[in-house]
């Protein structure tokens, strides 16, 4: 019996990985086949972000970003629509809590409406946030609609039950190796055999400048895992949020700030910060690995950065190790809230690409080998945007063939 040969082989199974192979499977020949290193699907980034369908707000128009989230909001919308995925538009209230603030509130206004939302309202006093929010505080505002929520890990499920019927596979348990090519053909090593293909996408999201590597493509950035952490409040201290509050976020940074959320399967976190890890999948504080310490401690990119926003990096630290600290910003946006009101959550680990030269990539980062595609970054929005994502990702694979045939 011939060893079957995929059109295409996907290195990750987060929601972008399998949404690039929903998009090519049933269109390439020889079918899809995701290769997910863990027992499950959305184990990382896709299963440990706070579940918001972003609107479109931050993107710089005409970026990748603000392209893809546009239109991938509406789509991903529909998507759950059409597969009974519970989500809500529940909207989302961005406050300004100083004078100092308000004109990175005006920019964030511009932004969205270069971005094609509509129906904004910017606030100018208490009383009109209280009309969304009635527990929080702030001298200005801004209402975006569009904004809203979802499990991910639903939508990355149903995502590969398109794949499954479309004779496309999904293998868990699956770590990729190495990569060489035979007569035109890649040869895949992994920890549950050989794969064939001729086609390969890398979307390894945490290891994903490991994966370029291997396969023999200077990424000519490194991964940095920044953890993000988060308190949940108590049960009964969920009335004090109707929906998301969010704070303007600092222009320097690609991070948007400690603010709450409410969850689609009940309840509300709060957060999260953004340390470096010390692990590139290490969920807790303790969690070490001497490789990835090594990697991102002796990266001249993150040494760099390091210089430039140290105050700002020893900020989150003290803020990840004292909950006053933590409160504290949440205080800046619900004042009554307090320490008793709120427990440690879970984390999330966020895989930021970050070049040499100390520059954080602020934007998707994918790049082409032959009979390869490279995601090197794919921060938020990607989990909203994945679905145009993935349809971007597959338009590029298919040109390649067609190239080569």
């Amino acid at each position: 019996m011939t060893e079957r040969t995929f059109g295409a082989a996907i290195i990750g199974g987060g929601i972008v990985g399998v949404a690039t192979a929903m998009a090519l499977s049933g269109t390439v020949r020889g079918g899809v086949v995701v290769l997910e290193k863990e027992d499950r699907l959305a184990a990382h980034q896709t299963g440990n972000n706070s579940g918001v369908i972003h609107s479109g707000l931050y993107y710089r128009p005409g970026s990748l970003k603000a392209l893809n989230c546009t239109k991938g909001r509406e789509a991903l919308y529909r998507f759950c629509e059409e597969n009974g995925i519970p989500h809500q538009r529940c909207g989302k209230l961005v406050v300004a809590t100083k004078k100092s603030e308000l004109p990175a509130l005006e920019r964030l206004a511009e932004r969205g409406e270069a971005n094609g939302l509509t129906d904004m309202r910017r606030l100018r006093e208490v009383t009109e946030l209280r009309e969304y929010e009635p527990c929080v505080d702030g001298i200005a505002g801004l209402w975006v609609p569009q904004t809203g929520i979802v499990d991910y890990h639903a939508v990355t499920d149903a995502f590969a039950q398109q794949v499954r019927r479309r004779d496309g596979e999904i293998r868990t348990n699956t770590r990729f190796i190495s990569r060489s090519v035979e007569h035109g053909i890649q040869i895949l090593e992994t920890t549950q055999g050989t794969i064939r293909c001729r086609a390969l996408v890398n979307c390894a999201g945490l290891q994903s400048d490991r994966v370029a590597r291997a396969c023999g493509v200077n990424p000519a950035l490194r991964i940095i895992p920044f953890r993000g952490e988060y308190y949940v409040l108590r049960p009964q201290r969920t009335s004090l949020v109707n929906g998301l509050i969010y704070p303007v976020p600092d222009p320097n940074f690609p991070f948007l700030g400690v603010h709450f959320t409410r969850l689609i399967n009940g309840g509300v976190e709060a957060g999260p910060n953004a340390v470096p890890a010390f692990r590139r999948e290490g969920y807790r504080k303790l969690d070490i690995s001497i490789r990835d310490m090594v990697d991102t401690f002796l990266y001249r990119g993150f040494m760099r950065m390091g210089m430039r926003h140290l105050g700002m990096g020893m900020g989150e630290m003290w803020r990840s190790w004292v909950k006053p600290a933590f409160v504290a910003s949440l205080k800046r946006l619900i004042p009554e809230i307090s320490a008793a009101d709120v427990t440690r959550g879970g984390a999330g680990v966020r895989a930021q690409a970050l070049e040499a030269d100390g520059t954080l990539v602020d934007d998707f980062r994918i790049v082409e080998a032959p009979g390869m595609v490279h995601v090197l970054n794919s921060p938020s929005p990607a989990a909203t945007a994945s679905i145009t994502i993935g349809e971007t990702i597959a338009a590029r694979v298919m040109e390649q063939m067609k190239l080569k045939s």
